[in-house]
């Protein structure tokens, strides 16, 4: 709703590196395209990745819609039990101190962008086949499949036109 009603100049877009966290990310892309085109002046300043495990998809994502990474939270138990258990991850002076002081500056400093959203093949090409399900031939079912058992052939009911008159 912020984006629609122009009520913020930039978006700060968090995905990881699975298909389901990238798609909802290339949808706010796709929104802030569509918003800038209706007179909208919101951008995307970055993207923050979460619980990276260094497969780099997310990475490719932000390359490909042309949105800097702002910073890369690792996937790590001790940040995951903190997060759980509510307590603050990135307090000063310590272990990941660094890490979020480092995502403040960017966030502050980072100028809206206009991003380049990609198509469904474009996203789906961020993975391997084995991770999409790109590599496995659909065989369509047999009405012997779908009714569990054999099936007999019967004449159909559905009255066929051979010529169309005019």
């Amino acid at each position: 709703l912020p984006i629609a009603r122009d009520m913020c100049q930039k978006v700060i877009v968090v995905g990881s590196n699975d298909l389901q966290s990238l798609y909802v990310a290339n949808n706010v892309c796709h929104a802030v395209e569509y918003f800038r085109k209706m007179g909208g002046n919101v951008g995307v300043a970055g993207m923050i990745i979460n619980k990276d495990d260094g497969t780099g998809e997310a990475q490719a994502f932000a390359k490909a819609v042309d949105i800097p990474v702002l910073t890369a939270i690792p996937a790590n138990e001790d940040i995951r039990r903190k997060s759980a258990n509510y307590q603050i991850v990135g307090i000063p002076g310590g272990e990941w101190a660094s890490l979020f002081e480092e995502l403040a500056i960017n966030v502050a400093e980072a100028p809206p962008r206009q991003p380049a959203p990609l198509d469904q093949d474009g996203l789906l090409n961020l993975f391997s086949a084995d991770e999409t399900g790109g590599n496995v031939e659909l065989v369509p079912a047999t009405q012997a499949d779908m009714r569990g058992g054999t099936f007999e052939e019967k004449p159909s009911l559905e009255v066929i036109y051979d010529e169309i008159l005019i």
